[in-house]
């Protein structure tokens, strides 16, 4: 029994640095399961390690010790993944609104440079304004013709 436990906590050690080496576990929960996995290991091969562990908590049974310290490792696993879901709530709520900003101006300046395009197809070109009758370099047509 004392080797398959072993063996249990040695696997999930492995696991947990294979997702990490492989990014798919963040290193702030990389190191949690790690440090719960390694006293699993120490808890397994040191012999009546938890029976003095229990004594000295003044714990009736061994498995209640173990069940006890699940029961508040896994409450506080879900109020830190409760608070890092609220960051990213709030986070993500942020950026929708940035983004929505963003969206907005993008749409304005579209239109203030849709209405420029407007007033420059209506303006006189360059070329247009030089063969206009009476306006070669400023001087009136009939100065031109003397």
């Amino acid at each position: 029994m004392i080797a398959f436990g072993a063996a249990l906590a040695i696997v999930m050690v492995a696991i947990v640095l294979v997702l990490l080496s492989k990014r798919q576990l963040s290193e702030k929960y990389a190191v949690m399961w790690l440090v719960i996995g390694i006293a699993a290991i120490i808890v397994t091969v040191v012999p009546g390690l938890l029976e003095r562990l229990t004594d000295a908590l003044r714990v009736q049974l061994p498995s209640n010790l173990i069940f006890g310290g699940a029961i508040v490792l896994l409450v506080g696993v879900a109020l830190h993944l409760s608070w890092e879901l609220s960051r990213a709530e709030a986070e993500i709520r942020r950026l929708a609104e940035e983004g929505a900003i963003n969206r907005i101006e993008c749409e304005q300046l579209a239109e203030r440079v849709a209405a420029l395009e407007r007033v420059g197809d209506r303006a006189p070109r360059l070329d247009d304004a030089h063969d206009a009758p009476g306006d070669d370099e400023g001087r009136p047509s009939s100065e031109l013709q003397r």
